[in-house]
């Protein structure tokens, strides 16, 4: 079962795994020039800091690197859900659900009914943020709302080859694309099953080493199926519901 809010504590992350685990989604020596004034850059610890960044050695400046944020949308319609097949790389035709990297000047709740709507020609409301997981590894944070269709129709954009009201029975858990869609879609099944749907937030931290089979055991009880071997490594290491 995922952790409840009273296991938190005890399932945060050390603090060096999850300094590891910025350093390693940083990746900052692949930056070799400076993005203002081109100058080469050099990879060092700035004085008062603690991590090494990208620095301009001709006029000095700092290139700091910051996670990005994927919004979507979670929309239940007459008690399926909306999944939409994936027609790009990565994960090509596999399933998730509608989300994408939030734009500049776009609130989160906007960017996700954008999203929605690039990806499953689906007009949305939203009712309320559902999820925020983060995935230091590669520096992502995802924000998934609860929602419903405005109209009854919605159809696959040039992003999707294919959209479909799931069942919560059926929801193809062995061909999803994304750890964090992965845990979304558990955590609302679990919400539903209980009676109350609920907010939450949770660290995904992702490993290689981490086998699907102790994923089960740690997290849902070995009742989920396998799935595609990219989102199989990882544990749900804090877990926070309200």
């Amino acid at each position: 079962m995922l952790s409840s809010p009273s296991q938190s504590n005890s399932d945060a992350p050390s603090s060096s795994s999850s300094s590891v685990a910025v350093h390693l989604a940083g990746n900052v020596r692949k930056i070799k020039f400076c993005q203002w004034c081109g100058g080469p850059a050099k990879h060092e610890i700035p004085d008062g800091e603690e991590k090494i960044r990208a620095i301009c050695t001709l006029c000095g400046k700092i290139a700091y690197q910051n996670p990005k944020m994927v919004v979507g949308c979670l929309i239940e319609h007459d008690r399926k859900i909306l999944l939409c097949k994936r027609n790009i790389e990565p994960s090509f035709g596999l399933w998730t659900l509608p989300a994408g990297y939030l734009e500049i000047g776009e609130s989160a709740a906007e960017g996700a009914i954008r999203e929605t709507w690039e990806e499953a020609g689906a007009e949305v409301e939203v009712i309320s943020p559902f999820a925020q997981l983060d995935i230091p590894l590669i520096g992502q944070t995802y924000v998934i709302f609860l929602a419903k269709l405005k109209k009854p129709q919605f159809s696959p954009g040039p992003e999707s080859s294919e959209c479909c009201l799931f069942e919560l029975d059926d929801i193809p858990f062995d061909s999803l694309a994304f750890s964090s869609i992965f845990v979304t879609l558990n955590l609302y099944i679990e919400d539903v099953k209980s009676g109350k749907v609920k907010f939450h937030y949770g660290t995904i931290n992702k490993s290689e080493a981490l086998s699907y089979y102790h994923v089960l055991v740690l997290m849902f009880g070995g009742r989920l199926g396998t799935g595609p071997s990219d989102i199989r490594a990882f544990t749900l290491d804090y877990h926070l519901q309200v």
